[in-house]
Order: C-alpha cells, then sequence, then structure tokens
C-alpha cells in the first residue's frame, strides 16, 4: 500500500447511474453530458492535476439527478445541467 497525500485539491463526482425500468435516474437526466461539459470548463481553465472529474455510482438521490458532489467540501448539487457548469 502506497500512502501519500490528497492528489487533487478538489474532486467533483457526478452520477451516472441508470436504474432499471422507469424508475428516475441520473444516468437517463442528462449526467454524461454535464460530465463532459464539466471535463471541457476544467481543461479550458487549466485546472489539469488540481481538480478531477470522476463518474459516481448511485448517490441515492436519483428522482434529483443529475445529482454532483464536490469534495472535500462535501457540497451537493441536483438538477444539474450542463448550463449549469460555468455558475
Amino acid at each position: 500500500m502506497i500512502k501519500r497525500a490528497q492528489p487533487y485539491q478538489r474532486q467533483i463526482y457526478i452520477c451516472i447511474n441508470n436504474r432499471k425500468g422507469e424508475s428516475p435516474s441520473c444516468g437517463y437526466s442528462g449526467s454524461e453530458e454535464v460530465v463532459e461539459e464539466l471535463k471541457k470548463v476544467c481543461k479550458e481553465l487549466n485546472l489539469k492535476g488540481k481538480v478531477r472529474v470522476a463518474k459516481s455510482g448511485c448517490m441515492d438521490l436519483c428522482a434529483f439527478g443529475p445529482n454532483m458532489m464536490i469534495w472535500p467540501e462535501g457540497i451537493w448539487y441536483m438538477k444539474v445541467t450542463k448550463e449549469n457548469i460555468p455558475e
């Protein structure tokens, strides 16, 4: 095992889970578009090595998706769209 300091200043997790059936889920609500837009904005702002955008599994807030969590602050955003990203 290798132990080291936190490699990024911030990590942004976006749920991309697709639930079976007609249940609401982040994956069916446009979360992949959110991931791509976040990556694009981070690249434009030269945040490589500082901010990591990562896809995540279910965050258990499916009815409010897409869901996004910013770590280490622990800030959650719900109903995120790619248009919200500049905020």
